[in-house]
């Protein structure tokens, strides 16, 4: 690994690292650049480097979260209904213990004027995040989307699903679950989202069985 590399990939987990504490559990358009630059001890010039956008650190955040999901299925995978409920579980946690960071990404994800987009993990960043992980550079991140289709595969191969459905259709159900329960929570204030996700999974399964 290269100093220039190296460096450049310490510095956006740092910058990750300070959003997620200064964040809490208020939103997004509240957090100024300038308090991360100060944190972080770099210029606005730096920062912009590498992440063009403040709103990028959201997409980095949560293509990050989706490493995490590869190399802990890695480690211990999980089939069909296991792996939603797995899914559903870590968002419910994360967003249990950052709510303004989830919140403000599922916020930006909804805002007309921005196009989503993946935002780049190097090998570089995987390594420090994971050094304890031989080969982390192999594991590929999976959005969602990708990490549910598979997992709706294998539901209805293993006959958890039995009722003639698309994995295209039950792939969107489960994303549907996923983005409106936090949603849907926050609106009525609810605090136990492992039981929503829970619940919702199970209504699902009794209308596919």
């Amino acid at each position: 690994m290269s100093l220039r590399k190296e460096k450049a990939a310490r510095l956006k987990l740092s910058v990750l690292d300070q959003t997620i504490k200064l964040i809490g559990k208020k939103s997004f358009d509240d957090l100024y650049v300038e308090e991360i630059c100060s944190k972080v001890k770099i210029s606005k010039v730096t920062l912009f480097k590498y992440f063009p956008q403040k709103e990028d650190i959201l997409l980095y955040y949560f293509r990050i979260w989706c490493l995490r999901r590869a190399v802990e299925l890695r480690e211990k995978p999980r089939e069909g209904m296991q792996g939603v409920l797995y899914l559903f579980d870590k968002l419910s946690e994360d967003c249990e213990n950052r709510p303004g960071i989830i919140l403000s990404f599922f916020a930006y994800l909804a805002d007309l004027k921005r196009t989503p987009r993946p935002f780049p993990v190097k090998v570089e960043e995987k390594k420090f995040l994971f050094p304890e992980v031989a080969e982390i550079h192999t594991i590929d991140i999976q959005s969602v989307d990708q990490m549910f289709e598979k997992f709706a595969l294998e539901a209805i191969f293993k006959k958890e699903i039995t009722r003639t459905t698309s994995t295209r259709d039950v792939t969107t159900i489960l994303c549907s679950i996923f983005y409106g329960s936090i949603v849907t929570a926050h609106i009525n204030q609810l605090t136990n989202l492992k039981f929503v996700f829970r619940r919702n999974v199970e209504l699902l399964l009794k209308g596919m069985q």
